[in-house]
């Protein structure tokens, strides 16, 4: 058994195959981009590094771009030389989308962080990929509407393309694959090209909005994106409840989608992770299981939404629910889900988070998360659970010492059972996270050899040279 879990753990580990990068190759980009081109140490470790427990060496250099028309230089260079390219946003990955495994160019797209133009009629937007959700939100305020994808981290809107981005809003407003309109994308040999268009559909030609969202940088660098927009709900009201168990919590949440209540968001957290919440946050919140909640709609709406999922929770034993209607109360009881990640991590000083990301059919919820909640607690791995369980989508937050063979060993075992359980139900590996580097096997189990080999093939059409983000998603 101790052999088998150690070679899941070997498995898992990125396979690092560094190709040339010629120094007549940064010797143009420097010439071109000066000191927007850089080699300093620290600046290709910032962007050969992510959220991941992977330590990778970092790329060669990295560039910032302004335009697209920048983007399309780089590019095109990168595919003179065939030296690999790695699109870079923010750095919040999980999954070790960003990180040079065969070495390359990172380019650095934060700077192209501009609103376009904002169609309040049509309620959509167009932005640059570097633009933050927060600070997306922040420029629509005088207009009424809000962009609600919402995936924790103030990841930039091109990143949340690339990896189909979803959060906690997405039990009501989806994913980033249904609020996508438009792109604009630059190609493998440095074209730019545009895909979709404003209109709220179409049945023109083949879907490639939608083959670009969520493909992680490997097809082609997001370098405009228009999305959908949605009005200011007239009234929002949060809510949190705690449960004597996981189990109660959990069959309330299923019973409230069965029944069809338009909840915007409901998340849940363990009591091992509210306790880590309290300590970190200075907060008296009971320490057992526990769901957040938010409803909008209208005045009218929000209280009889409310009011339906107050009597499922007593149903199932909820007890000391607290609401808050203003924005500084709703803040108030979101703090423990906004800040589960970073109390984890000071629960254990020194430790990195392996995080899960399985997503099940919402009937087969409970039957998931329970026995992958005894499977942990057998190990004695310190974790966290958080999740966006109105779409069946859970996290686990291995807390690892990343230096301890034995204990990335352990917590890939659990990832393991966890993401084959799920499959098992008809589930994903990835409700959110994307592949990257961790999930490679797990696609070819879920997706079978087949599907898979179909999308090496569109990646050999579209990238021949393979220099957008290899190594991800699958090996070619």
């Amino acid at each position: 058994m101790q052999d088998t879990v150690s070679g899941r753990a070997a498995a898992a580990l990125p396979v690092v195959r560094q190709r040339p990068v010629p120094q007549a190759l940064i010797e143009t980009l420097q010439a071109r981009f000066g000191a927007r081109c850089s080699t300093a140490q620290a600046v290709r470790e910032q962007h050969g590094s992510d959220e991941s427990t992977f330590t990778v060496p970092p790329p060669a250099a990295v560039v910032f771009a302004q335009s697209s028309a920048e983007v399309a230089e780089v590019v095109d260079l990168c595919s003179q030389y065939e030296v690999p390219l790695i699109p870079y946003g923010a750095g919040s990955s999980l999954e070790g989308h960003l990180l040079a495994v065969q070495g390359g160019i990172s380019l650095d797209l934060s700077r192209m962080d501009q609103v376009l133009s904002i169609d309040a009629d049509d309620l959509t937007v167009t932005v640059q990929p570097g633009i933050t959700r927060k600070r997306l939100n922040d420029e629509l305020k005088s207009t009424g509407l809000f962009f609600p994808i919402d995936p924790g981290a103030d990841a930039s809107i091109g990143g949340m393309c690339a990896t189909r981005a979803s959060g906690t809003n997405a039990v009501r407003y989806g994913t980033m694959r249904e609020n996508v309109l438009a792109l604009e994308v630059v190609t493998a040999d440095g074209k730019i090209v545009r895909t979709g268009t404003r209109a709220r559909k179409s049945s023109a030609g083949y879907d490639l909005t939608r083959l670009m969202v969520g493909s992680e940088g490997t097809l082609g660098v997001i370098t405009e994106i228009t999305l959908r927009l949605y009005p200011l709900p007239e009234a929002v009201s949060a809510a949190v409840c705690s449960f004597p168990s996981i189990e109660a919590a959990v069959r309330t949440v299923i019973q409230t989608i069965q029944l069809g209540v338009p909840i915007a968001r409901v998340e849940l957290i363990d009591g091992n992770t509210v306790r880590m919440v309290n300590a970190h946050s200075k907060l008296s919140l009971r320490e057992e299981p526990m769901l957040l909640m938010e409803f909008h709609g209208s005045p009218a709406g929000v209280k009889e939404q409310a009011e339906t999922v107050q009597e499922i929770a007593a149903e199932f034993g909820g007890q000391a629910f607290e609401w808050a209607s203003t924005p500084e109360e709703r803040t108030r009881l979101w703090t423990a889900r906004h800040n589960a990640y970073f109390a984890a991590i000071q629960s254990r000083p020194g430790c990195r988070v392996m995080s899960t990301d399985t997503c099940v059919p919402i009937s087969r919820l409970a039957d998931c998360l329970l026995d992958s909640v005894a499977e942990v607690d057998a190990s004695g791995l310190p974790y966290f659970l958080v999740g966006h369980v109105g779409d069946g989508n859970f996290h686990f937050g291995y807390l690892i010492d990343a230096n301890s063979a034995e204990e990335r060993a352990l917590a890939e075992d659990l990832n393991h059972k966890l993401v084959h359980r799920a499959l098992q139900l008809d589930g994903t590996c990835s409700g959110e996270h994307g592949v990257g580097l961790h999930k490679m096997g797990f696609l070819v189990e879920e997706a079978g050899a087949g599907a898979v080999e179909l999308m090496r093939t569109i990646k050999r059409a579209l990238d021949p040279k393979n220099i957008l983000n290899p190594g991800k998603i699958f090996d070619l």
